[in-house]
């Protein structure tokens, strides 16, 4: 008799938007986990979706910023146990290069977006701290 036990796994996309002026795009998050706290904008992905699609719909919805999918250039995939408090969640990060002064608006579940230096960033949710360490590391 088979007595495993299968974890639901959620499949989410993240965006490490940087800007030509050394800067990083936050979303300051509406609600728990970490509800207050800056993180990537992003998001799960829906059925049917890839998660670069996910990642350009999200960026829209978050923070205002358009992009095709095919623009954003995947930084990798972070699924550490442990990462999300609500479980089990997989992440692929994307990186997206726009020029200083890219207009953004918070929207859905982000009660605010801006604009940080990356040399000098506030505490961020989940592992996202990692996440934009290896996106900037790609791009250097």
């Amino acid at each position: 008799m088979n007595t495993e036990t299968f974890e639901a796994i959620r499949f989410t996309a993240d965006v490490v938007v940087t800007s030509t002026d050394g800067c990083v795009l936050l979303i300051e998050r509406g609600w728990d986990p970490h509800a207050g706290q800056w993180a990537l904008p992003g998001g799960h992905v829906d059925p049917g979706e890839t998660s670069r699609a996910a990642a350009a719909r999200e960026l829209v919805e978050e923070a205002g910023v358009y992009a095709t999918p095919q623009e954003l250039v995947q930084v990798g995939t972070w699924d550490a146990p442990g990462r999300d408090p609500r479980g089990r969640y997989v992440t692929v990060a994307y990186q997206l290069a726009v020029i200083s002064g890219t207009p953004v608006q918070a929207g859905d579940d982000a009660v605010n977006v801006r604009w940080w230096p990356l040399a000098d960033l506030p505490p961020l949710a989940f592992d996202h701290a990692d996440i934009i360490a290896a996106a900037t590391a790609a791009t250097t």
